[in-house]
């Protein structure tokens, strides 16, 4: 291989030793025949999968013991650049003495570390991440082709940043978790965006169906919704004000599970007895039914459809309506 001089340097300088290395000299390149796999006791599996965005394809050969499920040997052959073949290489290494399950948990980014000379240095420039994702995603298909299910099954959400292989929920929940506000900070805390980029925005290196620019600003729209909506739901609940019948019937709930708790309840325990909400509804007279069960001791007294129920009821009509009754059952 020639070496193509860049500005400030030549471009093997992004490469790991290793993916050098395994680009000229693979470990793992080959195939396992039927015969080979028989003679191992185990069952062959061949996957293929196919890069659209470059062309690039590999084929993965797994020997799989069927009473473990354990991958005897890997091999693949690769059909693209020498990072794909140094990336394959990794893959199927990687896959050696694992079982199928823990194989499909390999990751695209498990990949490009194992290739690494240091721990904090990428193995290969951001454009070529891709090629690590082809060695994960074959991996799933060899996966698959063994368990008999599709491939798609053992992903967990909507990818949105393929090198990292973040999902759009795990965006979503990071956004909000930590009030970010920028994509740098997206990047920091998930790695999306952080390799070739083209989830970042349009016009990328490949075209993407979500973008970090546009789920920042849909999720920081949702954060400052429910913030106002906490805000409002929060003054009505705390204010002196309210008009119970223009409340919804969770914030109604709410109401009357704490006069009950600051005002009843305590006096019903006191006896030995209790009560339970058991529903609350609106009535075409404007009035709310509030059907509760007693407990205890007050399910067999005498005064709870008398004088205990009109107690309720009364406390209840004070502190939140006259348009309230009480209903037990």
């Amino acid at each position: 291989m020639g070496k193509n001089s860049l500005i400030g340097g030549s471009i093997w300088e992004e490469y790991s030793q290793k993916v050098q290395d395994l680009m000229n000299n693979p470990q793992n390149m080959g195939e396992i025949t039927e015969e080979q796999a028989k003679e191992m006791g185990a069952k062959l599996v061949v996957a293929d999968f196919g890069a659209e965005s470059c062309g690039d394809a590999v084929r993965l050969y797994w020997a799989v013991d069927e009473k473990t499920d354990k991958i005897l040997d890997a091999k693949f052959k690769s059909f693209g650049c020498g990072t794909a073949i140094a990336s394959s290489d990794t893959m199927a290494d990687l896959c050696k003495g694992k079982t199928v399950d823990e194989a499909v948990k390999i990751t695209n980014i498990d990949v490009e570390k194992a290739m690494r000379d240091n721990p904090d240095t990428p193995a290969v420039p951001p454009q070529k991440m891709h090629c690590s994702v082809m060695a994960y995603d074959v991996i799933k298909e060899a996966a698959a082709s063994y368990k008999g299910v599709d491939a798609a099954s053992f992903e967990d959400g909507i990818i949105v940043c393929e090198c990292a292989r973040v999902t759009l929920g795990t965006i979503k929940e990071v956004i909000k978790l930590n009030d970010l506000k920028s994509v740098e900070e997206i990047t920091n805390y998930t790695k999306a965006g952080a390799f070739c980029k083209s989830c970042i925005k349009p016009g990328g290196h490949e075209e993407r169906e979500y973008y970090l620019v546009d789920i920042l600003k849909e999720t920081r729209e949702e954060m400052e919704h429910d913030k106002i909506l906490s805000a409002a739901n929060a003054q009505t609940e705390n204010s002196d004000d309210f008009i119970f019948e223009k409340l919804t019937m969770v914030q109604k709930l709410k109401k009357v599970e704490n006069v009950i708790n600051e005002n009843i309840r305590e006096m019903l325990m006191m006896d030995g007895g209790n009560l339970e909400i058991v529903d609350l509804r609106d009535t075409e007279d404007g009035f709310t039914d509030i059907y509760i069960r007693y407990l205890g001791a007050c399910s067999g007294c005498a005064s709870s459809s008398t004088g205990t129920l009109y107690a309720i009821e009364a406390i209840l009509r004070e502190k939140l309506s006259d348009k309230i009754r009480v209903l037990p059952i």
